[in-house]
């Protein structure tokens, strides 16, 4: 029996993936990750200009991919980006939420602005692609994957992350909520916690020593952490092999959370 069910465990050939925030180093990492083990990749981000130029080298490669361009927090564009995945895929198997936002500044100095983009960027837009996708995993009838990308800033706090912190810490909750909403469905819904990785936004941390040291006190494997580190973990959430898993908060983070 278990020879049997192993054989084919990891794989998802052939599932297709709606994936935000895909022209982010996040993202992107994970969608190459995915159309690499044979799934079908549906990119979505805000700008086409950024989208267009990976979907072309994906095609390249020989992914089964396709694009569109829409911002995660407004409805409508959620609403076309399940449509379009249908339209081309014929379904949604998996849903992977990489798209998200960040302001750092002191409490005193975050505009009521500041705090919704925030807001809009991480939950918002993690909501409504879960509404949006998992209604129509569940018309599907034959459950799903839902990967939320949180951060291990989610339990443990920072300065001027007030915004930030809650937010993903939102993400977390949410995952649990949906995870006993749509466990009757077998749909699984975890997160998983990523510490700093490399990215536009941080490659500044990765130059600067004393802030860099600052991360590595807490991080026992010695090191920031690279895009590629949490596909591994992506692609298991999106396989058979994490079947009985749900309502997870999975850190990646080099042991941060436990040191």
């Amino acid at each position: 029996m278990i020879k049997e069910m192993v054989t084919n465990i990891f794989d998802i050939t052939n599932k297709t993936v709606i994936i935000t925030g895909a022209s982010g180093a996040l993202g992107k990492a994970l969608a190459y990750g995915f159309g690499f083990a044979g799934a079908n990749v549906m990119l979505n981000g805000r700008k086409e200009s950024s989208l267009k130029p990976i979907y072309e080298d994906m095609v390249s490669k020989g992914i089964n991919c396709s694009y569109f361009a829409g911002d995660p927090s407004k409805e409508d564009d959620v609403k076309a980006l399940v449509s379009k995945t249908v339209e081309v895929f014929n379904e949604v198997n998996v849903l992977v939420t990489a798209a998200g936002f960040n302001a750092p500044k002191s409490i005193i100095d975050h505009t009521l602005e500041d705090w919704q983009a925030i807001m809009d960027a991480n939950v918002k837009g993690t909501w409504l692609c879960c509404k949006y996708a998992g209604e129509q995993m569940i018309k599907q009838g034959i459950g799903g994957k839902v990967i939320l990308v949180s951060s291990a800033r989610s339990k443990i706090g920072m300065k001027n992350y007030t915004g930030y912190c809650t937010a993903k810490g939102g993400i977390d909750l949410m995952a649990q909520s949906l995870a006993c909403e749509w466990g009757e469905h077998k749909i699984n819904v975890n997160t998983f916690n990523p510490t700093v990785f490399r990215s536009e936004l941080t490659e500044w941390m990765f130059q600067d020593d004393t802030a860099k040291s600052k991360f590595l006190t807490r991080i026992p494997y010695g090191r920031l952490g690279e895009p590629e580190d949490f596909v591994g973990t992506a692609l298991f959430l999106a396989s058979d092999a994490s079947n009985f898993i749900t309502g997870a908060n999975i850190p990646v983070d080099g042991g941060y959370w436990a040191n």
